[in-house]
Formats: structure tokens, sequence, C-alpha cells
């Protein structure tokens, strides 16, 4: 739609939790604008991934009806809390409402 609103180009990307194989990190033959090259390994290898900001920054699972995330670098304080957010979210959506519990690890140093 070319006369649609369009966003701040400076407006961040929300947090998006993605399932293993998600086509926005496998679809391209050049995934450096979604993934870091150190971390490329973690789409072919099924893993589930978090973006912030738009690119992978994260792993995440469910373990016991808790959603877990594994920094791949040091989240600033404000990315911390939308992980965190978005992380209760997916366990609600996840078990039907019964449990909002997410634990995002510590960032690695």
């Amino acid at each position: 739609l070319p006369d649609a609103p369009r966003p701040d180009p400076g407006t961040p990307a929300p947090v998006r939790f993605l399932p293993a194989f998600d086509n926005a990190v496998l679809g391209y033959h050049d995934r450096s604008r979604i993934i870091d090259d150190a971390h490329r390994g973690l789409s072919v290898a099924g893993a589930r991934v978090v973006l912030v900001d738009g690119r992978v920054a994260a792993t995440w699972s469910v373990e016991a009806g808790t959603v877990a995330v594994t920094p791949l670098h040091r989240f600033s304080r404000a990315d911390r809390a939308a992980v965190a957010e978005q992380g209760r979210e997916l366990a609600a959506f996840l078990s039907d409402g019964e449990s909002r519990r997410v634990e995002v690890a510590a960032s690695p140093s």
C-alpha cells in the first residue's frame, strides 16, 4: 500500500519468539541481517530463537510449563523486561492461560 502510514525508521522492532526452522531465519541466503555469523548454526540446528530489535538475541525452550530464555549476548534492562513480558505472553498461550512463568538466564559476559 503505497500511501499507508509507516513507522519512524528509528522505531525498534518488537520482541518476537520464533519457532524452530522459522522462515524469517532460514528463508534467505544472506542471513546476516537477522543473525550474527557466530550464531548462524542455530538456524539449521532447530533452535527456537528470540528476536530483539529484529535480530536473533536468545534461544528459548519450554521446561515444565516455564518458558526458559537463554541470551546470546548481554541484554539491556529494557530488552530483558521486554523479553520477559513476551515470554509470559507465550507461556500463557502455550498453557491455555494456566501459566505465565518465564525464566531469563543471566546474560553471558
